[in-house]
């Protein structure tokens, strides 16, 4: 017996009712043949990691625009804090960790240089309207592997679609993932929040700290402890008290932090940024590198240059905004 043989009849075993078997799964959009040490969803976790997309994750913003220190969150981290409170969540659910861990680790590939004010500026460009998680499918079926995208499994892919809103068919795994996500961010970006001085432990509002906690790992394991306990029978969800509670909490977050000047203050100089860059291989079609081109005569212009910027890291963005509208060094010999 294969590899992955065995481990798809083990999985029999350790993934419950609400699990999706590697087996079962819906399949690729170009069919290829198994792995034989891997299972389907094993792949996808491979095939993820790999890829470019991912690596410059460690390049973007999550929420403060270039920080100083070197313990604030990029977008790399928060994506590998949302990847093991999922997987730990779908282990206890006995869910499939393997689709959980592809979902997560693929959900914000699509994220723009500078974070959601980054999304909010190609939002107003782009005609046909700019969504993250929209982006992250397009860069896993379209954009990955020189523009034949990565074929990965339909239960990922639709995770991978779905993990800011959800949808009524969504896999546990799925819906795991998107409340992952909503752990992750609002208590990392709390704690760096605290490192920033934007807020401070008494800020918070009392319910959060009576309930959920006072420190990062104490918040994490409050939420994730109350949310194994109260999810099953296809229904992953907090309990009434805890809902309550994180309810106020992303409240609170909204208010102080996402919406605090001091955070945002240098968030206007984004649109200009995106807005430059935009502008420029517009007018300038045949300065955008060849992948590019090749998607402009398939899909339009607009869509290409979407892509391009889109996929930018913060400092590439600015890299390539330098060179457009700052006059380079010359010397006179």
């Amino acid at each position: 017996m294969l590899p992955r043989e065995q481990r798809e009849r083990l999985e029999q075993t350790m993934i419950g009712p609400d699990g999706v078997l590697s087996v079962r799964s819906a399949g690729r959009p170009r069919p290829e043949p198994e792995c034989d040490v891997r299972t389907c969803f094993q792949r996808d976790v491979d095939r993820v990691t790999h890829s470019k997309a991912f690596r410059r994750l460690k390049h973007k913003t999550q929420v403060f625009l270039q920080p100083e220190g070197d313990h604030y969150r990029t977008r790399l981290t928060h994506t590998l804090e949302v990847s093991r409170i999922a997987r730990t969540a779908a282990r206890a659910l006995l869910l499939n960790e393997d689709l959980a861990e592809a979902i997560a680790l693929g959900h914000d590939l699509g994220h723009t240089p500078f974070g959601h004010a980054g999304e909010r500026a190609l939002n107003k460009l782009y005609d046909q309207g700019f969504h993250h998680y929209e982006q992250s499918l397009r860069v896993v079926d379209r954009l990955e592997k020189d523009c034949q995208g990565l074929n990965l499994c339909h239960e990922t892919r639709m995770g991978i679609l779905h993990h800011t809103h959800g949808a009524e068919d969504d896999t546990m795994e799925a819906t795991c993932v998107r409340l992952a996500d909503r752990i992750a961010y609002v208590n990392h970006d709390l704690d760096d929040a605290m490192r920033a001085g934007i807020v401070a432990p008494e800020d918070v509002p009392r319910v959060v700290r009576d309930r959920i906690g006072t420190r990062n790992s104490q918040r994490i394991n409050s939420l994730l402890t109350d949310l194994i306990a109260h999810s099953g029978n296809g229904v992953m969800a907090f309990s009434p008290e805890m809902q309550e509670a994180f309810d106020q909490f992303h409240d609170f977050m909204y208010n102080a932090v996402y919406l605090n000047s001091k955070a945002k203050g240098e968030e206007s100089k984004v649109e200009g940024i995106i807005g430059g860059i935009w502008n420029h291989y517009i007018s300038h079609p045949d300065h955008l590198p060849e992948d590019y081109r090749t998607i402009q005569e398939a899909e339009g212009l607009h869509r290409a240059v979407c892509d391009y910027i889109s996929g930018m890291t913060d400092g590439y963005a600015m890299e390539v905004y330098g060179k457009i509208f700052i006059p380079a060094a010359w010397s006179v010999k």
